[in-house]
């Protein structure tokens, strides 16, 4: 099965890794195998790669897409549980980890799943569809002040307010039930002055969809948990798409790199700084020109790579 998105800065990634034929490596956001399967291409018969996703379907999706590999070992659970994923393996280190993060290709080809604001579809943008919490949820029964909050903050959009404030109008007088609805919502909520700079829409949705799947909370842990499960010279790839998911990325590899705040004038370091590696990125790689106009989801993306030592 091949998806009409492209894995986004897919050979800055495998770069990124730096493969080996024989290593054990971690694809956190399986997704539909974009990535996976290029890396999969580069493994022996005695390396392993471990694809996790808190996506039955997508899982379902990347099997197919990675049929021909028998190295491959799938895990449906949440990245954030990377620690007792790989204990449960009985795994102690890897050599790579990858986390694209953001809404799947997968995800976003299945529209009916109420992550995409085109078309007529449930409001549901839960990635893992065995969870409580879906967008119906967080439209029809959050607060004004807590929509307002999380559209501003998530979706980064200046009438975070004013959205908040119609959503509840609307609601007031029926639930409100589809994608189209709460679109229409939203366009009335922005100046149509305002409306240029992609689809109206757009960061609502991701602000909903980061909620939904409690995506930013966890990183900074997730990004530490990650590694400490990597061997030394192993190698961790973060794409990010949020300023928000970018900081937590930044400040959780500046942690692990440490740094020591004794004074100048001490002949060696006594507040017992300690280091885990190095960042490889001193700034994120970013797409380039030519996949900026081939892949339009690359257009926010950032790569952060960090060292193990």
């Amino acid at each position: 099965m091949e998806f009409k998105h492209k894995p986004v800065m897919l050979e800055e990634c495998l770069i990124g890794l730096k493969i080996k034929s024989d290593g054990i490596y971690v694809d956190g956001t399986l997704g539909g195998a974009g990535h996976s399967k290029e890396i999969a291409k580069k493994l022996s018969n005695n390396g392993l790669l471990i694809g996790i996703d808190r996506d039955e379907e997508a899982l379902q999706a990347a099997k197919q897409n990675l049929e021909r590999f028998s190295n491959v070992k799938y895990v449906h659970d949440n990245h954030d549980n990377i620690k007792s994923i790989l204990e449960q393996l009985n795994i102690d280190k890897v050599d790579g980890i990858l986390l694209d993060l953001g809404v799947s290709s997968y995800q976003l080809d299945e529209k009916n799943r109420g992550f995409s604001y085109l078309g007529e579809n449930v409001l549901d943008m839960r990635m893992d569809k065995t969870q409580k919490l879906t967008a119906d949820i967080v439209i029809n029964q959050y607060t004004e002040q807590e929509l307002a909050k999380i559209i501003y903050e998530y979706g980064e959009e200046r009438f975070s307010k004013q959205i908040a404030r119609n959503i509840c109008k609307v609601r007031e007088e029926h639930q409100i039930k589809t994608t189209k609805e709460l679109v229409d919502i939203i366009e009335k909520s922005i100046p149509k002055s305002k409306q240029k700079d992609g689809h109206p829409a757009k960061r609502t949705f991701q602000a909903i969809r980061i909620e939904v799947n409690d995506e930013i909370k966890p990183l900074y842990q997730t990004i530490k948990d990650c590694i400490d499960c990597l061997a030394t010279g192993g190698r961790l790839c973060v794409i990010t798409f949020h300023s928000l998911e970018d900081r937590a990325v930044k400040n959780a590899f500046i942690e692990a790199k440490g740094k020591c705040i004794c004074p100048n004038d001490l002949p060696y370091c006594v507040c017992g700084a300690k280091s885990l590696g190095k960042i490889i990125t001193r700034k994120p790689i970013i797409a380039t020109e030519e996949e900026l106009k081939e892949n339009s989801r690359s257009k926010s993306a950032k790569l952060r790579i960090f060292e193990k030592y």
